[in-house]
């Protein structure tokens, strides 16, 4: 990436920023709007009715799915935080975005998608206590020890975020104020920052890799000891319930974050912003849609729990 010499340019000169979003005509626009809209639509009533059928039925209250529950409430906020500054650009002639609200969108984007990360991370670890320490399940995993663990992962995201939020908006935007984005990301505001950018590229770099690293090293481990007791399992249906859970926790680390790798984790990542809008459309809008399906349409007890609900409204 080029770097800029001219260091006497004041960051003030960029008091706004404008987010280009995606190329093409009136046709294409429209067609981007609808996709953009549907995606958000069911990402919205798929978590909201998975936060609500958790809490409501009173089966679905165990560790497990208090982590569900909070990785459905992340999901919608994450996605909230993308979704709808860029459906209202896609029809805006300026889809200016000013410094403030620039730097406050990427630090919640960076927080929620940084816990995500670490929430991931948490969930293998309570399917590793539950199906291999069955007996101290529910004292290793206790409500205060699940509370814990989650603000641990908010914690976590916060950290990352306000590492890279000052880091990113420390720097002098005095080139350009176009984003080739369509929402405010380290990578494209890199490109149009002034001075040496290499410690904010080290740093997403070396950070991000760090997380993704870190937390598939945790949710290798656990798999290996779960894939271990259930090669010695004599039951067959035991195995098949396991299999579920486990195969959709597994569904959804590995959409998160092979996403995220490409995006973020690997060198040069940084120049292919094409590319990158593609990935980041599967991660801010995709995937947080597709998690409430992975998990209710694999999952028993929740399909069990939806018509409960279902039957108790009937009655009603």
């Amino acid at each position: 990436m080029p770097s800029h010499s001219n260091e006497n340019l004041s960051k003030v000169y960029i008091q706004d920023f404008v987010l280009e979003g995606f190329g093409g005509g009136l046709e294409t626009q429209v067609l981007l709007f609808t996709l953009f809209l549907a995606l958000y639509m069911v990402t919205l009533l798929g978590n909201i009715l998975m936060i609500i059928i958790i809490t409501l039925d009173a089966r679905l209250h165990s560790p497990m799915y208090f982590f569900l529950k909070n990785l459905s409430f992340v999901d919608l906020c994450y996605s909230s935080v993308i979704a709808p500054n860029a459906l209202a650009n896609f029809f805006s002639s300026s889809k200016v975005i000013t410094f403030a609200g620039c730097a406050t969108q990427f630090f919640f984007f960076s927080l929620l998608a940084s816990t995500e990360c670490f929430l991931l991370g948490v969930m293998a670890y309570d399917r590793f206590m539950a199906i291999c320490n069955p007996l101290h399940y529910p004292s290793t995993m206790c409500q205060s020890a699940c509370t814990r663990l989650v603000l641990g992962a908010y914690c976590g995201g916060c950290l990352n975020s306000v590492v890279q939020t000052s880091f990113t908006f420390h720097l002098s935007f005095c080139s350009s104020n176009r984003i080739n984005h369509f929402f405010c990301d380290v990578p494209p505001l890199l490109l149009i920052a002034c001075g040496n950018t290499a410690i904010n590229e080290l740093l997403l770099f070396g950070i991000c890799g760090l997380i993704i690293v870190g937390v598939t090293f945790v949710i290798l481990i656990s798999y290996g000891y779960i894939t271990v007791t259930i090669l010695r399992m004599r039951s067959g249906a035991g195995r098949r319930k396991i299999f579920s859970t486990c195969g959709s926790h597994m569904t959804a680390v590995t959409l998160f974050f092979g996403t995220l790798f490409v995006m973020y984790a690997q060198p040069g990542a940084i120049e292919s912003m094409e590319q990158g809008k593609v990935v980041s459309v599967f991660y801010t809008l995709v995937i947080p849609m597709l998690n409430p399906l992975i998990y209710s349409l694999r999952n028993k007890d929740v399909k069990e729990a939806v018509q409960r609900l279902g039957q108790k409204h009937t009655v009603t």
